[in-house]
Protein backbone atom coordinates (compact mmCIF):
# COMPACT_ATOMS: atom_id res chain seq x y z
CA UNK A 1 0.00 0.00 0.00
CA UNK A 2 2.88 2.67 0.64
CA UNK A 3 4.35 1.67 -2.70
CA UNK A 4 1.29 2.97 -4.38
CA UNK A 5 0.82 5.74 -2.38
CA UNK A 6 4.09 6.82 -3.60
CA UNK A 7 3.51 6.26 -6.70
CA UNK A 8 0.08 8.19 -6.69
CA UNK A 9 2.60 11.01 -4.88
CA UNK A 10 5.29 11.01 -7.93
CA UNK A 11 2.65 10.74 -10.94
CA UNK A 12 1.02 13.97 -8.93
CA UNK A 13 4.31 15.63 -9.17
CA UNK A 14 5.29 14.59 -12.34
CA UNK A 15 1.88 15.92 -13.89
CA UNK A 16 2.24 19.17 -11.98
CA UNK A 17 5.71 19.36 -13.21
CA UNK A 18 4.85 18.87 -16.58
CA UNK A 19 1.59 20.76 -16.78
CA UNK A 20 3.69 23.95 -15.54
CA UNK A 21 6.86 23.02 -17.98
CA UNK A 22 4.25 22.44 -21.01
CA UNK A 23 2.75 26.56 -20.15
CA UNK A 24 6.10 27.22 -20.65
CA UNK A 25 7.56 25.51 -23.36
CA UNK A 26 4.39 25.25 -24.97
CA UNK A 27 1.51 28.02 -24.96
CA UNK A 28 3.95 30.75 -24.19
CA UNK A 29 6.82 29.62 -26.79
CA UNK A 30 9.66 29.91 -24.44
CA UNK A 31 12.90 27.51 -25.35
CA UNK A 32 13.88 26.82 -21.96
CA UNK A 33 15.20 22.66 -20.79
CA UNK A 34 16.25 24.04 -16.79
CA UNK A 35 12.87 23.26 -15.14
CA UNK A 36 14.19 20.50 -12.94
CA UNK A 37 16.52 23.49 -11.50
CA UNK A 38 13.35 25.29 -9.90
CA UNK A 39 12.14 22.20 -8.85
CA UNK A 40 15.52 21.54 -6.69
CA UNK A 41 15.97 25.52 -5.47
CA UNK A 42 12.26 24.89 -3.74
CA UNK A 43 13.04 21.72 -2.48
CA UNK A 44 16.28 22.48 -1.11
CA UNK A 45 15.08 26.13 0.25
CA UNK A 46 12.07 24.50 1.79
CA UNK A 47 14.19 21.86 3.58
CA UNK A 48 16.70 24.24 4.46
CA UNK A 49 14.54 26.91 5.98
CA UNK A 50 12.70 24.27 7.96
CA UNK A 51 15.45 22.17 9.16
CA UNK A 52 17.77 24.55 10.29
CA UNK A 53 15.74 27.66 10.89
CA UNK A 54 12.65 25.88 12.36
CA UNK A 55 10.13 27.42 9.91
CA UNK A 56 6.39 25.99 9.46
CA UNK A 57 6.81 23.53 6.71
CA UNK A 58 3.58 25.14 4.76
CA UNK A 59 5.50 28.53 5.11
CA UNK A 60 8.57 27.05 4.09
CA UNK A 61 7.18 25.42 1.30
CA UNK A 62 6.12 28.94 -0.20
CA UNK A 63 9.02 30.63 0.00
CA UNK A 64 10.38 27.86 -1.54
CA UNK A 65 7.86 28.45 -4.37
CA UNK A 66 8.79 32.02 -4.00
CA UNK A 67 12.34 31.53 -4.54
CA UNK A 68 12.43 29.59 -7.53
CA UNK A 69 9.43 31.99 -8.81
CA UNK A 70 12.34 34.91 -8.69
CA UNK A 71 15.58 32.71 -9.46
CA UNK A 72 13.51 32.43 -12.63
CA UNK A 73 13.01 35.82 -13.21
CA UNK A 74 16.07 36.77 -12.45
CA UNK A 75 17.57 34.64 -15.14
CA UNK A 76 14.41 35.13 -17.82
CA UNK A 77 14.85 38.68 -17.86
CA UNK A 78 18.02 39.42 -18.84
CA UNK A 79 18.13 37.14 -21.89
CA UNK A 80 14.64 38.26 -23.05
CA UNK A 81 15.70 41.75 -23.80
CA UNK A 82 18.30 40.34 -25.91
CA UNK A 83 16.89 37.18 -27.34
CA UNK A 84 14.52 34.34 -26.66
CA UNK A 85 17.38 32.07 -27.93
CA UNK A 86 19.39 33.17 -25.52
CA UNK A 87 17.04 32.09 -22.65
CA UNK A 88 18.15 28.28 -23.47
CA UNK A 89 22.15 29.30 -23.20
CA UNK A 90 20.92 30.95 -19.77
CA UNK A 91 18.86 28.43 -18.68
CA UNK A 92 21.17 25.83 -19.07
CA UNK A 93 23.76 27.50 -17.70
CA UNK A 94 21.91 27.95 -14.38
CA UNK A 95 21.05 24.42 -14.13
CA UNK A 96 24.59 23.27 -14.33
CA UNK A 97 25.72 26.63 -12.00
CA UNK A 98 22.95 26.17 -9.22
CA UNK A 99 23.73 21.78 -8.93
CA UNK A 100 27.32 22.35 -8.71
CA UNK A 101 26.96 25.03 -6.07
CA UNK A 102 24.51 22.75 -4.37
CA UNK A 103 27.08 19.72 -4.75
CA UNK A 104 30.24 22.25 -3.15
CA UNK A 105 28.41 23.71 -0.28
CA UNK A 106 28.46 21.83 2.84
CA UNK A 107 25.34 23.77 4.00
CA UNK A 108 23.18 21.76 1.05
CA UNK A 109 25.12 18.49 2.10
CA UNK A 110 27.37 18.72 -0.98
CA UNK A 111 27.08 15.66 -3.57
CA UNK A 112 25.99 13.19 -0.58
CA UNK A 113 22.74 14.94 -0.47
CA UNK A 114 20.66 16.58 2.17
CA UNK A 115 19.33 14.39 4.93
CA UNK A 116 16.66 15.00 7.99
CA UNK A 117 14.41 17.01 6.38
CA UNK A 118 11.12 17.61 8.49
CA UNK A 119 8.45 15.53 7.59
CA UNK A 120 5.33 16.98 6.69
CA UNK A 121 1.09 14.99 7.27
CA UNK A 122 3.43 11.66 6.76
CA UNK A 123 3.33 10.98 10.61
CA UNK A 124 1.49 8.64 12.39
CA UNK A 125 -0.23 6.83 9.02
CA UNK A 126 -0.68 10.27 7.22
CA UNK A 127 0.38 9.00 4.21
CA UNK A 128 -2.94 9.25 2.24
CA UNK A 129 -3.27 12.42 3.11
CA UNK A 130 -0.47 13.52 2.13
CA UNK A 131 -0.96 11.42 -1.52
CA UNK A 132 -4.19 13.56 -1.60
CA UNK A 133 -2.78 17.19 -1.27
CA UNK A 134 -0.06 16.20 -4.01
CA UNK A 135 -3.26 15.07 -6.29
CA UNK A 136 -4.67 18.13 -5.52
CA UNK A 137 -1.75 20.35 -6.18
CA UNK A 138 -1.81 18.45 -9.35
CA UNK A 139 -5.21 18.83 -10.20
CA UNK A 140 -5.26 22.90 -9.06
CA UNK A 141 -2.05 23.48 -11.72
CA UNK A 142 -3.91 21.62 -14.41
CA UNK A 143 -6.89 23.92 -13.90
CA UNK A 144 -4.78 27.08 -13.62
CA UNK A 145 -3.04 26.20 -16.89
CA UNK A 146 -6.88 25.38 -18.66
CA UNK A 147 -7.68 28.58 -17.25
CA UNK A 148 -4.91 30.72 -18.51
CA UNK A 149 -4.46 29.36 -21.45
CA UNK A 150 -8.12 29.62 -22.52
CA UNK A 151 -7.81 32.75 -21.44
CA UNK A 152 -8.07 36.49 -22.36
CA UNK A 153 -3.98 35.78 -20.97
CA UNK A 154 -3.52 32.88 -23.01
CA UNK A 155 -4.97 34.47 -26.47
CA UNK A 156 -2.22 36.94 -25.38
CA UNK A 157 0.19 34.57 -25.20
CA UNK A 158 -0.71 32.39 -28.53
CA UNK A 159 -0.40 35.67 -30.10
CA UNK A 160 2.96 36.71 -28.27
CA UNK A 161 4.15 33.59 -29.38
CA UNK A 162 3.05 33.50 -33.11
CA UNK A 163 4.08 36.95 -33.98
CA UNK A 164 5.75 38.89 -31.50
CA UNK A 165 7.19 41.88 -33.80
CA UNK A 166 2.94 42.78 -34.04
CA UNK A 167 2.27 41.74 -30.76
CA UNK A 168 5.00 44.51 -29.75
CA UNK A 169 3.77 46.75 -32.25
CA UNK A 170 0.52 47.04 -30.95
CA UNK A 171 2.42 48.64 -27.70
CA UNK A 172 2.17 44.94 -25.56
CA UNK A 173 5.01 44.20 -23.36
CA UNK A 174 6.08 41.30 -24.86
CA UNK A 175 9.40 40.61 -22.61
CA UNK A 176 7.34 41.38 -18.96
CA UNK A 177 4.42 38.67 -20.41
CA UNK A 178 7.47 35.69 -20.99
CA UNK A 179 9.15 36.86 -17.54
CA UNK A 180 5.52 36.45 -16.03
CA UNK A 181 4.73 33.18 -17.49
CA UNK A 182 8.40 31.82 -16.93
CA UNK A 183 8.50 32.46 -13.04
CA UNK A 184 4.71 31.54 -12.55
CA UNK A 185 5.24 28.02 -14.00
CA UNK A 186 8.59 28.18 -12.10
CA UNK A 187 7.47 28.71 -9.08
CA UNK A 188 4.98 25.64 -9.12
CA UNK A 189 7.81 24.02 -10.17
CA UNK A 190 9.37 25.13 -6.70
CA UNK A 191 6.53 24.20 -4.96
CA UNK A 192 6.48 20.30 -6.36
CA UNK A 193 9.80 20.23 -5.18
CA UNK A 194 8.92 21.54 -1.92
CA UNK A 195 6.23 18.81 -1.67
CA UNK A 196 8.68 15.69 -2.84
CA UNK A 197 11.53 17.16 0.06
CA UNK A 198 9.13 16.62 2.72
CA UNK A 199 7.44 13.89 1.79
CA UNK A 200 11.40 11.79 0.87
CA UNK A 201 13.04 13.74 3.57
CA UNK A 202 15.77 13.60 1.46
CA UNK A 203 17.21 14.84 -1.44
CA UNK A 204 20.56 15.24 -3.79
CA UNK A 205 21.88 16.77 -7.20
CA UNK A 206 21.75 14.12 -9.36
CA UNK A 207 17.90 14.26 -8.56
CA UNK A 208 17.59 17.07 -10.54
CA UNK A 209 19.83 17.16 -13.34
CA UNK A 210 19.80 16.78 -17.34
CA UNK A 211 18.11 13.05 -17.00
CA UNK A 212 15.51 14.80 -15.07
CA UNK A 213 14.86 17.66 -17.72
CA UNK A 214 14.64 14.85 -21.02
CA UNK A 215 11.77 13.10 -19.02
CA UNK A 216 9.88 16.74 -18.27
CA UNK A 217 10.41 16.84 -22.17
CA UNK A 218 9.36 13.45 -23.00
CA UNK A 219 6.44 13.88 -21.00
CA UNK A 220 5.66 17.02 -22.76
CA UNK A 221 5.92 16.19 -26.24
CA UNK A 222 4.75 12.34 -25.87
CA UNK A 223 1.26 13.66 -24.47
CA UNK A 224 0.77 17.06 -26.55
CA UNK A 225 2.74 20.08 -26.45
CA UNK A 226 -0.29 22.79 -26.30
CA UNK A 227 -2.69 21.09 -24.95
CA UNK A 228 -4.65 20.39 -21.32
CA UNK A 229 -4.23 16.74 -21.10
CA UNK A 230 -1.09 15.56 -22.78
CA UNK A 231 1.24 16.71 -20.00
CA UNK A 232 -0.83 14.69 -17.68
CA UNK A 233 -1.16 11.85 -19.76
CA UNK A 234 2.48 11.77 -20.41
CA UNK A 235 3.39 12.19 -16.98
CA UNK A 236 1.49 9.72 -16.14
CA UNK A 237 3.10 6.91 -18.42
CA UNK A 238 6.53 8.25 -18.12
CA UNK A 239 6.49 7.95 -14.47
CA UNK A 240 4.49 4.55 -14.70
CA UNK A 241 7.13 3.34 -17.20
CA UNK A 242 10.44 3.65 -15.29
CA UNK A 243 8.43 2.04 -12.29
CA UNK A 244 7.85 -1.04 -13.94
CA UNK A 245 11.56 -1.20 -15.90
CA UNK A 246 12.46 -0.96 -12.30
CA UNK A 247 10.79 -4.75 -11.33
CA UNK A 248 13.32 -5.82 -14.21
CA UNK A 249 16.49 -7.87 -12.62
CA UNK A 250 18.85 -5.13 -14.18
CA UNK A 251 22.17 -3.51 -12.39
CA UNK A 252 22.13 0.12 -11.32
CA UNK A 253 24.46 0.37 -14.06
CA UNK A 254 22.36 -0.60 -16.66
CA UNK A 255 19.19 0.61 -15.00
CA UNK A 256 20.17 4.36 -14.89
CA UNK A 257 21.19 4.60 -18.88
CA UNK A 258 18.49 2.87 -20.09
CA UNK A 259 15.80 5.34 -18.49
CA UNK A 260 17.60 7.97 -19.98
CA UNK A 261 17.88 6.30 -23.44
CA UNK A 262 13.93 5.45 -23.19
CA UNK A 263 13.27 9.35 -22.79
CA UNK A 264 15.29 10.90 -25.37
CA UNK A 265 14.24 7.87 -27.83
CA UNK A 266 10.48 8.64 -27.20
CA UNK A 267 10.87 12.47 -27.87
CA UNK A 268 12.61 11.36 -31.30
CA UNK A 269 10.33 8.90 -32.21
CA UNK A 270 7.01 11.30 -31.17
CA UNK A 271 9.02 13.94 -33.13
CA UNK A 272 9.47 12.04 -36.24
CA UNK A 273 5.93 9.57 -36.06
CA UNK A 274 3.62 11.74 -34.20
CA UNK A 275 5.08 15.42 -33.69
CA UNK A 276 0.97 16.66 -32.41
CA UNK A 277 1.69 14.08 -29.55
CA UNK A 278 -0.69 11.30 -27.85
CA UNK A 279 -3.16 13.89 -27.64
CA UNK A 280 -3.46 16.41 -30.43
CA UNK A 281 -3.76 20.06 -30.66
CA UNK A 282 -7.24 21.03 -31.67
CA UNK A 283 -10.43 23.00 -30.84
CA UNK A 284 -11.02 21.63 -27.56
CA UNK A 285 -7.65 21.95 -26.09
CA UNK A 286 -5.54 24.42 -27.71
CA UNK A 287 -6.61 28.41 -27.76
CA UNK A 288 -4.14 29.09 -30.53
CA UNK A 289 -6.10 27.52 -33.31
CA UNK A 290 -9.19 29.04 -32.41
CA UNK A 291 -8.05 32.67 -31.35
CA UNK A 292 -5.25 32.43 -33.58
CA UNK A 293 -2.69 35.59 -33.52
CA UNK A 294 -4.57 37.19 -36.99
CA UNK A 295 -7.87 37.24 -34.65
CA UNK A 296 -6.20 38.11 -31.27
CA UNK A 297 -4.68 40.94 -33.24
CA UNK A 298 -8.04 41.88 -35.22
CA UNK A 299 -9.98 42.06 -31.67
CA UNK A 300 -7.40 44.36 -30.31
CA UNK A 301 -7.52 46.78 -33.27
CA UNK A 302 -10.91 46.70 -32.62
CA UNK A 303 -11.64 45.20 -36.43
CA UNK A 304 -13.63 42.06 -35.12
Amino acid sequence: MDYLITLAILIGLSVALASSFNLIIGYAGLVSIAHPVFYAIGAYVSALLARDLGLPVPLAMLCGALAAAAASAAVALPSLRVSGDYLLIASIGFQLGVLEAIKNISVTGGAGGLTNIPAFLVQDGGRGAYAALVIAFAGLTVWLNWRIAHGPYGRALSAMRDDETAFAGLGRNAVAMKVAVFAFGSGIAGLAGALYAHYFRFVTPEQFEILQSAALLTMVVVGGVRTTWGPVLGAVLLQALPQAITFVDLPPAILGPLQGLLFTGLVLVFMVLRPQGLIAAGEAWHPAKKYSAKTYFAKTRGEA
